[in-house]
C-alpha cells in the first residue's frame, strides 16, 4: 500500500466497512485492500482519508478521443459510429504487459489529468456528434461513483455509455456498475487461474462470474477480448477451452475478438503475435461453435466481417477497423435470408459513407 498525500478534491466512497482493527477495508473488487489513514488501494484512485475510504479522480479526466466504435473493439454495437473516449488513472489487476497498472504511471496520468463533470463530457460527445461515451484506457470500475454519474448524465442527454473493463469487481458492485452501462466489451485474458495469476495479478474466476452475470441477468450488450500472447494464453487448448465455455455459458452469438500483442513493459522480451496464431486462434473457435470471432489487428481478411449465422453471407465489411459496408435490413435481419445478426443498430449512428476512418 502507498501512504501519500490525499487530494482535497475527492468523494465519498461507496462498497467498504471498518474492520475489527478500525482500518477501512474496500469492499469493490476481490483485492479487498485495508487501508489506514493516506493509504491508497492497489487501484491508486480509492484510498482512506479520515476514516473513510474516498475516490480521489472524480471528475479528472486523462484525455477525451473521438474515435470509431470498432477501435474499442466492438463490431455489433452502433456499428460505423463514433464514441467520445475517455479514461482517469488507476486499475486494480496489475497486468504485466501494461504499463499503465503502475503506480509512477498513475501518478503521472493523475497530475495530467484535467477537470470534467459528468454533464460536460455528456454535452461534449452530443457536440462532437457521438452517440456513446466509451470509458476506457484504465478500467471504469475503480472509479465506480463518477462513472455511474457520468452514465446518468448521458442518458439524460440520449448519449450511450460504453464500460471497456476486465470485470474484476465484487458482486455487489458489479449490480450497481453494469446496470448503468449499455453496453460492455470485457477481456477475458486467458482462460488459466495460472495465467491471471501470474500475468495479471487477479482471478479467473471473478471474471466467468461477471460474464454470466452480464450475459444472464441483465440487459446489456457484451463482447469479449482476448489480447493473444505467445506461448502464454494461445495454445489450441487454452483457446479450445475458452470457446467452448463461451458458447456453452453465454451463448454462441457472443461476439469474439482476439488482439495482437505487441511487447513492452515487463513482457518485452515476448514476441509479437504472428498473423499465422490470430487466425488460428480465429479458426479453433469458429470449429468450437462461437459464430462472431474476429481478428482485429489484421488488416485484411475474413476476420473482420461480420457473416450471417444463417447463411454465412457476408453482413457487416470492416478495413483496418472501420466500416465499409453494412448489409442488414430495419430490423437488423440478414437480407438474404432473415436470420437476426445480433447487436445494436442504428443506422441514423452507422452510415459507412460517414464513419470515422482510423490510420
Amino acid at each position: 500500500m502507498e501512504i501519500a498525500r490525499i487530494p482535497s478534491r475527492n468523494v465519498p466512497a461507496r462498497y467498504w466497512h471498518l474492520d475489527e482493527g478500525n482500518e477501512v477495508q474496500c469492499e469493490l473488487c476481490p483485492r479487498c485492500c485495508r487501508l489506514t489513514d493516506g493509504q491508497r488501494g492497489h487501484c491508486y484512485v480509492r484510498a482512506c482519508h479520515k476514516g473513510q475510504l474516498v475516490l480521489t479522480s472524480y471528475g479528472r479526466c486523462s484525455g477525451f478521443c473521438v474515435d470509431p466504435i470498432e477501435n474499442k473493439p466492438l463490431n455489433h454495437f452502433l456499428p460505423g459510429s463514433s464514441t467520445l473516449s475517455f479514461g482517469t488513472a488507476g486499475c486494480n489487476l496489475s497486468c504485466l504487459c501494461c504499463p499503465s497498472w503502475d503506480p509512477d504511471r498513475a501518478r503521472e496520468t493523475d497530475a495530467l489529468a484535467a477537470p470534467a463533470t459528468p454533464e460536460e463530457i455528456a454535452a461534449s460527445a452530443v457536440e462532437n456528434g457521438c452517440p456513446s461515451i466509451a470509458l476506457t484506457y484504465n478500467d471504469p470500475v475503480v472509479y465506480l461513483e463518477y462513472a455511474t454519474d457520468v452514465a446518468r448524465a448521458c442518458h439524460a442527454r440520449g448519449v450511450r455509455c460504453v464500460a471497456l473493463t476486465a470485470g474484476y469487481i465484487c458482486a455487489e458492485a458489479r449490480a450497481e456498475f453494469f446496470q448503468a452501462m449499455d453496453a460492455a466489451k470485457v477481456d477475458l485474458k486467458g482462460f488459466s487461474e495460472r495465467f491471471y495469476r501470474e500475468v495479471c495479478g487477479g482471478d479467473l474466476e471473478t471474471v466467468k462470474q461477471t460474464l454470466c452475470y452480464l450475459v444472464r441477468e441483465i440487459s446489456l450488450w457484451v463482447e469479449i477480448s482476448t489480447l493473444l500472447i505467445p506461448g502464454e494464453n494461445d495454445s489450441d487448448e487454452d483457446i479450445v477451452r475458452m470457446s467452448e465455455w463461451i458458447g456453452q455459458t453465454l451463448g454462441t452469438g457472443i461476439p469474439l475478438h482476439f488482439t495482437r500483442f505487441r511487447p513492452g513493459f515487463r513482457m518485452s522480451q515476448y514476441p509479437l503475435t504472428p498473423d499465422d496464431t490470430l487466425s488460428r486462434a480465429r479458426r479453433r473457435a469458429l470449429e468450437s461453435g462461437l459464430q462472431f470471432v474476429y481478428t482485429d489487428a489484421m488488416e485484411a481478411g475474413p476476420g473482420g466481417i461480420t457473416y450471417c449465422a444463417g447463411c454465412a453471407e457476408p453482413l457487416i465489411r470492416r478495413e483496418r477497423r472501420s466500416l465499409q459496408a453494412l448489409d442488414l435490413d430495419e430490423s437488423g435481419c440478414c437480407p438474404h435470408c432473415g436470420t437476426v445478426c445480433p447487436g445494436v443498430f442504428d443506422r441514423t449512428a452507422s452510415d459507412p459513407d460517414a464513419a470515422p476512418r482510423s490510420t
